[in-house]
């Protein structure tokens, strides 16, 4: 059965103002992702990930940043036509975001019920001591009465994402964002996030926009994967697809450089060299000197989208 697009991203571009200089930190990017369905958006770190998720939300800095081109669909309306009044409305309640750091995001001088019955009364209108009890319990926080009158830091890094989790389901979103939601974790609660979100995912049917540098945290979890590489989409398509088969050389060294279960007689290949600075973009293929299969025509010509074997991909070879 097909599902409808509930975000379509259309050949955005989003640029960051630096003194007199535009920095471009999302390039020509379109993205689909279908109600219920995951999307893993998998790169390096700086190569535009939490940039598209914040120029999803609407949340970027505005003197800092600017959209220059492309459209955000979200059911359907463009998002960048509306105005901020009509955005605010709809962060929160038709899609939420689960931040980076659950720390940073949470404010250290107000308790964990009084941050959680600003969202329900944000979403509801009046305050309810019985909801804030109810979406911890959702999120697998056994002892809910006593973290809603902690504060962040006498919470474990694992207990904060997951009250993160809870503000960010007050609203009943459709869309869910969770950007890096494991990071700073240890592996054991890596896991118990990563099972929480997908089971919620499941039971409540919403979409999820999944942000990784892990490629091994998205089997089992993203329906589609995208590979992002100095601000572009390099390869899209199947995850499954995509891990067994991949077709871009920076995908291809981003899977070999995963650790393995099976002793190695030799050390972890890793990509050589080191992501753009985005000041300082290469020309042509932005990847083409890291690259093993590099064509003389890479330096020189920036590939264009092709499809084949039913994955999207950006490189020369094909």
């Amino acid at each position: 059965m097909t599902h409808p697009d509930i975000v379509d991203i259309h050949n955005l571009t989003v640029e960051y103002i630096h003194g007199r200089e535009a920095v471009p930190a999302v390039r020509d990017v379109s993205l689909e992702l279908a109600a219920g369905e995951t999307l893993a958006l998998v790169g390096e770190s700086g190569c535009g990930k939490s940039t598209l998720a914040l120029a999803l939300m609407g949340l970027l800095p505005r003197d800092e940043s600017r959209v220059t081109a492309g459209e955000i669909h979200l059911q359907g309306e463009n998002l960048l036509q509306k105005p901020e009044e009509e955005r605010r409305h709809i962060r929160g309640r038709k899609m939420a975001m689960i931040f980076q750091d659950p720390f940073s995001a949470l404010n250290p001088v107000l308790t964990v019920g009084y941050q959680l019955q600003e969202c329900i009364i944000l979403n509801e209108g009046k305050p309810n001591s019985e909801r804030s009890a109810q979406l911890l319990r959702q999120v697998q926080i056994k002892d809910p009465e006593r973290i809603l009158t902690s504060y962040p830091h006498q919470v474990s890094g694992g207990q904060r994402q997951r009250v993160l989790i809870a503000m960010a389901l007050a609203g009943h979103p459709e869309l869910l964002i969770a950007d890096e939601p494991t990071t700073a974790l240890d592996v054991t609660v890596q896991d118990e996030i990563m099972k929480l979100l997908k089971g919620l995912r499941d039971n409540i049917g919403m979409s999820m926009l999944f942000i990784t540098h892990n490629m091994a945290l998205v089997k089992g979890m993203a329906h589609r994967l995208a590979v992002m590489y100095a601000g572009q989409i390099v390869e899209y398509g199947a995850t499954t697809d995509i891990l067994t088969n991949p077709k871009h050389p920076y995908t291809q060294g981003l899977l070999r450089s995963l650790p393995k279960i099976k002793p190695s007689t030799g050390p972890i290949p890793a990509l050589s060299g080191q992501p753009p600075d985005p000041m300082a973009i290469p020309s042509g293929c932005p990847f083409h000197p890291r690259c093993e299969k590099i064509l003389p025509q890479c330096p020189r010509d920036d590939p264009a989208d092709r499809m084949t074997e039913g994955q999207r991909v950006r490189c020369h070879l094909y």
